[in-house]
């Protein structure tokens, strides 16, 4: 009997750019139709809680880890702020990254509800180490610090429009 494959092969997600300079973006987009295998053409509009920075929000559809992927090549330019979301799929957890200027790269795991998941071991070796500090190590491994700092600038998305990425099969 042939075994069943009990994962997705495909899954999707959102990429927020929630602020880039002007002339940042098409370089970003770029990037974006390179990891996708097709064509991004972002709608850019002006982030109002950043004077002269642009923001865009696409959705994507991809195999599952595409979402890693996006964030490793928008990761390259430091002084963006977006967020990649991947949703979870059968047999896999969804992800979101999230990155600032000045704290870096974030990832965490997401439920099929979008809610950041900690799981045992992880919080196994937070209640054994000697930290001292075990409320600021989950948030830490919750983002709160970059929940914090990207809140303005997703508020400030209302309005944005968002576009369809799909990546092609190769």
């Amino acid at each position: 009997m042939r075994a069943l494959n009990q994962f997705a092969e495909a899954t999707s997600g959102v990429v927020y750019i929630h602020a880039s300079p002007a002339a940042l973006c098409p370089h970003v987009e770029w990037a974006l139709s390179d990891a996708l295998k097709c064509r991004a053409n972002l709608k850019w509009s002006a982030q109002p809680t950043s004077d002269g920075q642009l923001r865009a929000t696409s959705n994507w559809v991809g195999p599952v880890g595409t979402g890693a992927t996006l964030a490793g090549v928008l990761r390259a330019w430091q002084m963006l702020r977006f967020e990649v979301t991947e949703d979870a799929s059968d047999g896999v957890d969804g992800e979101r990254f999230a990155h600032v200027p000045g704290l870096g790269l974030w990832r965490g795991s997401t439920s099929a509800n979008g809610d950041v998941i900690l799981g045992e071991m992880r919080l196994k070796a937070m209640i054994d180490g000697n930290s001292g500090n075990l409320a600021a190590e989950i948030e830490h491994a919750l983002g709160r610090a970059w929940d914090d700092a990207l809140e303005p600038y997703r508020t400030g998305g209302a309005g944005a429009e968002v576009t369809w990425l799909s990546r092609t099969a190769g």
